[in-house]
């Protein structure tokens, strides 16, 4: 019990309330025949809360009444084996069904159980949190893992391994001599310094072509390898990235930018060319499209001087834990160094959702120190939606805010503060919240869409927001398709970009 006076009993709850793991002391209550009846929770470390939130007011509680799953059931003989024959037990995989609203209904734990003065003393871990978050960063970047046990001479590879190796799980990972025999015979040279690499201690990070089936795949593969005190290799842990995609895109670039080097173009020519590089580096959908909670629709248009190819990008995607990032920007410059730079930012993006940043701060914080390095400036706006909430949590950098449109009326969102990307390495950027309605339109856009030489910038936003309020004024018409009148004013010096999304 919780006041319960013995010495042992306070001694192991003041220990156990220090212990930066999660575990529970169990004494057994028993019956009038002196058989287990449920167990009491009497000391449980400070640092784990169960999958209720409830943490340390646990304690003096009955297994029975906290968790009404639990009796009679696997766990509940381990622990009544346990604490009969004394000898500890394990379940590597042991699952639990939440019983109320707002909680995971299934959730898995890994439990070890040893019998402790005279009760239980119960280690647990959580596992399928992160089990789930890895298989969504594997899914996301087309990642995978491998260890390699170099003494034992095996080796065991992750999900995203399989998915990369196009191979059934049930044979296996593949040996070394089957993956040395799938890298492309021009590439072998490159496994050399690799190796050499890890010799020496260093880690290894080489990009190489494998034949996976009836196509070539460029992987990239970063090493390490640890050692023990003598230094003999023991293990290789390498991680791996399906880069096919985006090293031929690179080429596609390269190859686009000898034509332009080595022939002189048409402005026809030189804008399908502008085209094409945009539906490389950031295909735009020709329709309206679903993402959670909401409807989208993009649109680009070049700008109407010869070549004038940017780096106005969007980014629209709902992530697997049902939020939605929503992103628009423009990078200085035109030609195909703007475009290689937007490339740039929008790789970074996609790899920093992967590993699980969803502060758009955040976000646009790393955005504007990757300006830095690189030497490049910008303005962005990154958005992440809450479909159950129906909130839009954004931030900027330099860049106009959203409009919005609501039932016939529209406006901009009032700004939070923020410098362009590439001014300084040390500038913040704070987070405004915006709630929303079902049927409210937003639109992020590039400053193409309302600067021009003959009218004043102020004035073209208020003809945007007029036309967005018109848009959402008509009952029984579909205003992302209204709003796509926009965008047949092409801006003379500058590119427009546009995303428009409609609350469901």
């Amino acid at each position: 019990m919780a006041d319960d006076p013995d010495a042992v009993a306070a001694v192991v709850r003041e220990v156990l309330a220090v212990v930066p793991a999660g575990c529970t002391w169990l004494r057994p209550v028993r019956d009038a025949g002196g058989r287990v009846a449920d167990f009491r929770i009497a000391a449980t470390s400070g640092h784990g809360d169960d999958i209720y939130g409830r943490g340390i007011g646990r304690v003096g509680r009955l297994l029975g009444e906290l968790y009404p799953g639990l009796p009679d059931g696997p766990l509940w003989a381990v622990y009544l084996r346990v604490l009969d024959t004394g000898r500890p037990a394990t379940l590597a995989d042991f699952h639990y069904g939440g019983h109320a609203v707002g909680v995971v209904a299934d959730s898995r734990f890994e439990i070890t159980v040893h019998r402790a003065l005279d009760g239980l003393l119960v280690w647990w871990r959580r596992v399928d949190e992160a089990d789930r978050r890895l298989e969504r960063t594997e899914l996301l970047g087309i990642l995978g893992w491998a260890e390699y046990d170099l003494v034992a001479g095996r080796s065991e590879w992750s999900a995203g391994m399989y998915r990369i190796f196009e191979r059934d799980p049930a044979l296996g990972p593949m040996s070394r001599a089957e993956q040395s025999a799938a890298v492309l015979p021009e590439d072998r040279s490159m496994t050399e310094p690799a190796w050499q690499s890890l010799d020496s201690g260093s880690s290894s990070d080489v990009t190489v072509r494998f034949r996976v089936g009836a196509a070539v795949k460029h992987l990239r593969i970063l090493s390490d390898v640890v050692r023990d005190p003598s230094g003999a290799p023991l293990k290789i842990y390498a991680v791996v990235q399906d880069v096919t995609a985006r090293s031929d895109a690179r080429s596609a670039i390269e190859r686009l930018s000898d034509q332009l080097r080595n022939r002189e173009m048409t402005a026809l020519a030189e804008h399908r060319l502008a085209g094409q590089l945009q539906q490389l580096i950031q295909p735009v959908p020709r329709e309206p499209f679903p993402l959670a909670g909401l409807r989208a629709a993009v649109g680009y248009l070049p700008a109407e001087s010869a070549l004038r190819v940017g780096g106005d990008w969007y980014h629209a995607q709902t992530l697997p834990d049902g939020l939605v990032v929503l992103a628009v920007g423009d990078l200085a410059g035109h030609g195909l160094e703007a475009a290689n730079g937007m490339a740039h930012l929008r790789f970074a993006l996609v790899a920093w959702l992967s590993i699980g940043i969803r502060d758009p701060g955040a976000i646009v914080g790393h955005m504007n120190r990757l300006c830095v390095q690189l030497a490049l400036t910008g303005t962005a706006i990154v958005g992440v939606f809450d479909p159950p909430a129906r909130t839009l949590s954004w931030a900027r950098a330099g860049h106009p805010p959203p409009l919005r449109a609501r039932a016939g009326a529209a406006g901009e969102l009032p700004p939070p503060a923020g410098l362009l990307l590439g001014a300084d390495a040390d500038a913040g950027y704070p987070v405004a919240c915006t709630p929303l309605a079902a049927g409210d339109v937003v639109l992020l856009y590039t400053d193409g869409l309302v600067e021009r030489r003959s009218a004043d910038i102020a004035r073209s936003i208020q003809d945007v927001a007029d036309a967005l309020a018109a848009a959402t004024g008509r009952p029984g018409e579909d205003p992302l398709r209204l709003i796509g009148a926009l965008l047949h004013r092409p801006s003379p010096d500058d590119d427009t970009c546009t995303l428009a999304i409609q609350v469901l």
